[in-house]
């Protein structure tokens, strides 16, 4: 009752308020395929920065000579009607900001001011559209029912995508919308999946060769038909073009990998996680999640279960799969391998980079999708990698069974998680946030029923991981493509963000415990360090505004099992509010 009450009082407020422009929005020009491809200097177009996705900006004026001058120039308050993990994006003087419960703000990059807010359910539909509200997201028990099934972070908005005069973004209604970038009013409203169901979006959207390109999440449950997908939509209507299933049907190539299930008992494979577009080769690279429920023995299945825990290169005009990479085949201990995909030439060879939640670094040929290399940090005690093939084998007793305790480093929520890891160019190097962590789990049963299933019960207790002598935290840097050590640092607060390099030698990261860093690329020192309201929280970004560079950054709450149970329980001293979702920028002072 507070809540729908909250929302109802929400909505008159913007309703008296008026239009959902709230100052001169700056003039927007259109964002081409070709300014995605090579975004302008000083802009910031692509989830993770440039289309290869290597969370890097070229701007320099910040640098290891001056960045200890970095102050804080302003900042802006976010709902806390959910957690974020926010990435902005920032064209012509404007940062679009994505925040929980599907809202989007543009603010003016270089002041801070509000120029339009976007609330589902609320904002008015652009003139002469025929665009209509599914639901409002705000207030999600209008559009899902309560006893419909849920999993992790229903709500959180992690990416939005720019193209053209339009944001677009995916709703945890399991629909995309479209947004006019001038006014922040509804274009279209796109419905993709059932939310009753369980469907949502956590992950945003992407364009690649003027298709709009999303991934599903929610794909826990068992269900009659239907399991998790990736679909290509037409961005001027939100009509679909094509979709795939990231899980193998009976009767359709991979679907004899689920040892004969039913295709109503066959889950898992969610996209948890934007994908990254290769233009020159026009492939899209997606990363899928586990099988679900996690355990072999829990699902029935002790064969490779695809297209789970994958990555996967899809056409983006037609959706036809060009080629998958199975990392682990029928992972069994929730280690998915769904995370950010980085594009570089290597050597001459056309590599694409990832590292999921056991540290293992991996090189592949996005090409042809062939294994080049695997590089394990050295932590991990579940599998060997063999480095010629890239196969993959369990060690001796980590394959768990019904009420067997095991000791798994690293826990269910991974060393590696969604803060994604950064590529510098100048370096060679890849910088990467973990969160050392073990712990004992037990797992149990489930009962195979159409709307039943889940990733299965299970009993966990962390522990600090062996050797780091109290530490949760740790920044480390790899050579490319040797996958040798370039430094790494250690504290007792875990690293809670994605990493940010610059051409200025730098290396940008957040913790939970509040503190915003700048590193030496080169030598691993701490340069510059700020405290925030809450914990960094998203992806940073820097961009340029008349010759200025800025640093942005995302704090606040929420992140799962990473963010939230873990530095609890491994360092109980560290307290963090439980509000404060908001963003931070800085730059150099203003030469008098």
């Amino acid at each position: 009752m507070k809540s729908t009450i909250r929302h109802f009082l929400l909505a008159l407020n913007f309703l008296l308020a008026g239009p959902a422009v709230l100052s001169q929005t700056p003039t927007v020009s259109p964002v081409t395929d070709a300014m995605l491809a090579e975004p302008p200097a000083g802009e910031w177009l692509n989830w993770r920065g440039n289309a290869g996705a290597w969370g890097y900006s070229d701007l320099d004026q910040v640098n290891v000579d001056n960045v200890s001058r970095l102050q804080l120039v302003w900042s802006w308050a976010m709902d806390d009607t959910g957690g974020i993990e926010a990435a902005p994006l920032m064209h012509d003087g404007v940062l679009f900001l994505p925040g929980p419960r599907g809202v989007i703000q543009a603010l003016d990059a270089a002041s801070g001011d509000l120029l339009w807010e976007f609330r589902p359910g609320i904002t008015p539909v652009l003139e002469g559209s025929d665009a209509r509200h599914l639901g409002p997201t705000l207030a999600p028990e209008a559009v899902i029912p309560a006893d419909a099934f849920t999993a992790c972070c229903r709500g959180v908005q992690k990416n939005i995508a720019i193209y053209q005069d339009r944001i677009f973004a995916a709703t945890e209604n399991a629909s995309i919308v479209a947004i006019d970038v001038h006014t922040g009013h509804l274009v279209w409203e796109q419905p993709v999946a059932d939310p009753a169901e369980g469907f949502f979006y956590v992950a945003g959207p992407i364009i690649a060769n003027g298709t709009l390109v999303t991934g599903i999440s929610g794909c826990t449950r068992y269900r009659a038909e239907g399991g998790c997908f990736i679909t290509g939509h037409d961005p001027d209507t939100g009509a679909e073009r094509w979709r795939f299933n990231t899980i193998a049907q009976p009767g359709t190539p991979g679907g004899d990998t689920w040892d004969g299930l039913p295709a109503e008992f066959r889950a898992g494979s969610d996209a948890w996680i934007a994908g990254t577009y290769d233009a020159a080769r026009n492939l899209v690279y997606w990363g899928t999640a586990q099988a679900k429920p996690w355990v072999r023995e829990v699902r029935g299945t002790e064969d490779a279960a695809l297209y789970t825990n994958s990555t996967l290169a899809l056409n983006p005009d037609s959706g036809e799969l060009a080629w998958y990479y199975q990392h682990i085949p029928g992972e069994t201990l929730d280690m998915d391998e769904v995370f950010e995909n980085i594009l570089v030439n290597i050597d001459g060879i056309p590599s694409l980079f990832k590292m999921g939640k056991l540290g293992i670094l991996w090189q592949l040929d996005r090409e042809t999708g062939e294994f080049v290399s695997a590089t394990d940090i050295g932590y991990q005690n579940v599998i060997d990698v063999d480095p010629v093939s890239g196969a993959v084998r369990y060690r001796d007793g980590m394959i768990p069974r019904m009420g067997q305790q095991l000791d798994i480093c690293p826990s269910t929520s991974g060393f590696k998680s969604w803060r994604a890891m950064a590529y510098s160019p100048q370096s060679r190097a890849m910088y990467i946030p973990l969160t050392l962590n073990c712990a004992q789990v037990t797992f149990g049963p489930v009962e195979m029923v159409v709307g039943g299933g889940g990733a299965g019960p299970m009993r966990r207790s962390n522990y600090q991981f062996p050797g780091a002598d109290g530490n949760n935290g740790e920044m480390l840097a790899l050579n490319i493509p040797d996958g040798s050590v370039k430094w790494r640092y250690r504290q007792r607060a875990t690293m809670n963000s994605a990493a940010l390099t610059t051409a200025g030698g730098l290396v940008f990261v957040g913790d939970w415990d509040r503190y915003f860093y700048a590193f030496d690329a080169e030598q691993g020192a701490i340069l510059w360090k700020t405290r925030l309201t809450t914990s960094v929280h998203g992806f940073p970004i820097s961009y340029a505004i008349d010759g200025r560079q800025y640093i942005a950054v995302p704090a606040g709450v929420g992140g799962a099992s990473w963010s939230t149970q873990l530095p609890r329980q491994l360092s109980p001293e560290i307290r963090r509010p439980a509000g404060g979702n908001s963003i931070h920028v800085f730059a150099l002072p203003e030469e008098p």
